[in-house]
């Protein structure tokens, strides 16, 4: 399935504050969020990406009115995802302005809640998250916030959600997450092949030029960071920013707006 290639910033919510972990720890506050989304307002900035860490491991969402006061704020696309585990929360949510739904680790604890979500609300308003780590025997996929395994193979879970009626698949390498290190192309290229909707790759963009060329040639259909668009410089000062279009355009292969794959 052909989908235009975007760049995405993740967000970290915790607290009502918003931080940048490094491998799934150690956060760093980062900015109000209200704050933060006024600056994206003024890049032009594909789709935003707000997951909730501390819902991750509570199970309970983030207050749908403070959601909505966020999206309030906010003139681009956004999806949430943290502790949404029942049918109505996602109303809610999509209530409140965000376009999309994104599940973890309810697709291990109620797989069920996920179908019914997809089935209602349409498969393009549910992504599903998937995280993976590098483990002693392998890969392994975990919930709630990288505090239990559940799958050895990553291909297999993606299929699994997919199969749910999820509509894309945000892949993220735990072990590289805000180290800079590099995608993990393998891992990308493993859950691309198995599924036939967008993936997002995420996790250890430490340049913007490693936002195009070879994320989206190992199968992604969009790349998603969080360090590279809130930090600047190996001391990690919080700087918000977001590489211009016309730069965009370059590290993607676009022309005129259409990809160009040589």
């Amino acid at each position: 399935m052909f989908v235009e290639p975007r760049v995405i910033p993740v967000l970290l919510l915790e607290n009502r504050q918003l931080v940048k972990t490094r491998v799934f720890e150690d956060p760093v506050y980062v900015g109000d969020p209200v704050n933060v989304l006024s600056i994206f307002n003024e890049f032009v900035v594909d789709e935003i990406v707000l997951l909730d860490i501390v819902a991750a491991r509570t199970r309970t969402p983030s207050s749908f009115p403070l959601l909505q006061k966020y999206a309030e704020e906010c003139f681009i696309p956004l999806a949430y995802g943290g502790g949404l585990t029942e049918l109505d929360q996602f109303s809610e949510l999509y209530h409140a302005g965000y376009e999309k739904a994104v599940v973890n680790t309810l697709l291990s604890e109620d797989p069920s809640v996920v179908e019914a979500a997809a089935s209602r609300f349409g498969s393009q308003a549910v992504v599903a998250s998937i995280d993976v780590r590098r483990g002693g025997g392998g890969l392994e996929v975990v919930v709630r916030g990288n505090r239990e395994v559940v799958s050895d193979s990553p291909g297999d879970w993606a299929r699994r959600a997919v199969d749910l009626g999820v509509g894309e698949v945000l892949v993220t390498a735990v072990d590289r997450e805000g180290t800079g290190a590099g995608f993990d192309l393998e891992l990308i290229s493993e859950v691309a092949e198995a599924v036939d909707v967008p993936v997002i790759g995420h996790g250890g963009g430490g340049r913007r030029a490693e936002l195009g060329d070879p994320v989206l040639k190992a199968g992604a259909s969009a790349v998603a960071a969080g360090t590279l668009f809130v930090f600047q410089g190996p001391d990690r000062g919080v700087l918000i920013n977001y590489p211009p279009r016309r730069q965009i355009e370059k590290i993607l292969m676009l022309r005129d707006g259409v990809w160009a794959e040589a």
